[in-house]
């Protein structure tokens, strides 16, 4: 009888574990409160969040201001794993404080922004001449370069760093 006991007891950790490692975002329970992630077919007509190749992006302003609209358009896509690609170092930096994995915390931050805003980050741009260019590899995303003006605070979007880090830009902090 013990060993039946600890048999359930390992299986339902490993269901657990299971569960856990999908996210919330893959839960039956919550794919009626989720919008459905878009198809590959969709997919296709959204630009790439990493170069194409072996080559590297450039380093340029330009491909900051670039990636940081990938990872806007994202968040009003609820497109976790875009939003977790560019914005993996931040996140990571933020787990080893305390909170979850990206793809949890972003599940959260998700429900967190209003559908009128998610609608106008799908098609936010960057206003270059509001970025600062810190150093070669270490750019500042304040959120009044994100367009149109006056539709997030900081306390809504706040104000980003990227830096050049494996090839392309990535966010490391979020303020």
């Amino acid at each position: 009888m013990r060993a039946r006991t600890m048999v359930s007891v390992a299986v339902s950790a490993c269901v657990a574990m299971v569960a856990c490692a999908c996210g919330p975002e893959k839960s039956k329970e919550n794919t009626d409160t989720k919008p459905s992630q878009p198809s590959t077919s969709t997919r296709t007509n959204v630009p790439s969040a990493t170069p194409t190749g072996a080559q590297p992006a450039p380093k340029t302003k330009e491909r900051a201001i670039q990636r940081y609209e990938q990872y806007l358009h994202a968040l009003g896509r609820e497109d976790i794993h875009t939003v977790c690609e560019v914005a993996g170092p931040g996140a990571k930096k933020a787990e080893e404080k305390g909170f979850g994995p990206c793809t949890s915390t972003y599940v959260t931050v998700f429900q967190m922004i209003s559908p009128a805003q998610k609608k106008i980050l799908r098609t936010a741009t960057v206003d270059p001449q509001r970025v600062s260019v810190r150093t070669p590899d270490k750019i500042e995303m304040p959120v009044e370069s994100v367009r149109p003006s006056g539709t997030f605070s900081e306390s809504d979007l706040g104000n980003y760093t990227l830096e050049y880090l494996k090839n392309d830009w990535y966010i490391t902090d979020g303020t």
